[in-house]
C-alpha cells in the first residue's frame, strides 16, 4: 500500500508507551513522583540561592538558571505524558506537536550552552583567578545567559519550520512528545536532508559547546596540577567536579539521540533514553550539586535549622 501524503495533517497521535499499556499504571506514579521531586529539587535550589548571600556569587547564579531551564525542559514533556499513561494513545495537534517541538529544543538547547557558559566561568576562576573579577562581571555573565536562550530560539525555530513545513505520510508518532526522530520516520519519500540536518544542527548545538568545555577543563586539569599543595588541587577540583558529572550524564545520553543516523534507529531504545535525559538527569543535577557542593549543603541545613526555630 502507497502512504498517502499528508501534509495538510490537522493532528498526529501519540503512542506512547503503547506496548506495555499493562505497566501504565506502575509508569504513571513513577513518573508523576519523580517530576513532582524534580519540580521541588530545583525549585529549592533556586530558592536558597536567592535567600542565602553568600551563594550571590556568579557560579551560582549560572546555577539557578540551570535549576530553572530544568523545570521548564521536563514541563513540556512530562503533562503529556502522564495523560498519555492515563487515557492511553493521545492525540495533538499539528500546531501543539510544532510548539511541544520547539519548546523542547529551545530549552534543551539552551542547557547545553549554558553548561558550556558555565564551564567558562570555572575555567575563568581557576586558571586565570586574578582576572575572574574584572572579566566575569554582573554584565558579561547575564549576557552569556541571553546568548544561550537566543542559541536556543534559534535552533528551536529552524529544526520546527523546516519538519513542519514538509510532507507526512503517517499520523501516528511511535513516542512519548513530539520528538524530530519519531517524526522523521513519518515524512515522505527521502528524508536523507532532513536526517542531515539534524546532524548538522546537532553537531552545533552539541558539539560545539561540548569542545567549549573539554578545553575549558583541559585548561583547569593543567592548572590544577601545577597548583602548590595537594590541598588546593582538592579544593580547586571540588569547585567544577559537580559541573563536570552534570555536563557527563547531559551530554552522554543527548549525543546517543542526535548524533546517529536514522538507521541506528530504535523506537524503544529511544524512548529509553528519552526518558533518562527528559526526567532522570534534571532530577539529579540538583541532588549532584547539593551532596557535592559543602556551601549549598549549609545553605540547606541553616535554612532547615531557621525553620525549625520558627516551628518550635
Amino acid at each position: 500500500m502507497i502512504p498517502m501524503n499528508l501534509s495538510e495533517v490537522s493532528e498526529f497521535r501519540l503512542l506512547g508507551f503503547s506496548e506495555a499499556s499493562h505497566l501504565h499504571p506502575l509508569l504513571f506514579v513513577v513518573l508523576f513522583s519523580l517530576y513532582i521531586l524534580t519540580v521541588m529539587a530545583n525549585t529549592v535550589i533556586a530558592l536558597i540561592i536567592n535567600a542565602d548571600s553568600t551563594l550571590h556569587t556568579l557560579m551560582y547564579f549560572f546555577l539557578t538558571q540551570l535549576s530553572c531551564l530544568d523545570i521548564c525542559y521536563l514541563s513540556v514533556i512530562i503533562p503529556k505524558v502522564l495523560e498519555n499513561l492515563m487515557v492511553g494513545t493521545i492525540d495533538i495537534s499539528k500546531t501543539g506537536c510544532a510548539m511541544q517541538m520547539f519548546f523542547f529544543l529551545f530549552f534543551g538547547v539552551a542547557e547545553c550552552f549554558l553548561l558550556a557558559a558555565m564551564s567558562f566561568d570555572r575555567y575563568m576562576a581557576i586558571c586565570y583567578p586574578l582576572h575572574y573579577t574584572v572579566i566575569m562581571t554582573s554584565r558579561v555573565c547575564k549576557s552569556l545567559v541571553a546568548g544561550t536562550y537566543i542559541c536556543g530560539t534559534a535552533v528551536g525555530l529552524v529544526h520546527t519550520i523546516i519538519t513542519f513545513s514538509l510532507p507526512f505520510c503517517g499520523l501516528a508518532i511511535n513516542h512519548f512528545f513530539c520528538e524530530i526522530q519519531p517524526l522523521l520516520e513519518l515524512l515522505c519519500g527521502n528524508t536523507s536532508p532532513s536526517e542531515i540536518q539534524v546532524i548538522v544542527v546537532a553537531l552545533f548545538a552539541i558539539v560545539g559547546p561540548f569542545l567549549l568545555i573539554i578545553y575549558s577543563y583541559i585548561c583547569i586539569i593543567f592548572t590544577i596540577f601545577k597548583m602548590s599543595s595537594a590541598e588546593i588541587q582538592q579544593k580547586a577540583f571540588s569547585t567544577c567536579s559537580s559541573h563536570l558529572l552534570v555536563v557527563t550524564l547531559f551530554y552522554g545520553t543527548a549525543s546517543s539521540m542526535y548524533l546517529r543516523p536514522k538507521s541506528g534507529y530504535s523506537a524503544s531504545v529511544d524512548k529509553l533514553l528519552s526518558l533518562s535525559y527528559t526526567v532522570v538527569t534534571p532530577l539529579l543535577n540538583p541532588i549532584i550539586y547539593t551532596l557535592r557542593n559543602e556551601e549549598v549543603k549549609g545553605a540547606l541545613k541553616k535554612r532547615w535549622r531557621t525553620i525549625n526555630f520558627v516551628w518550635k
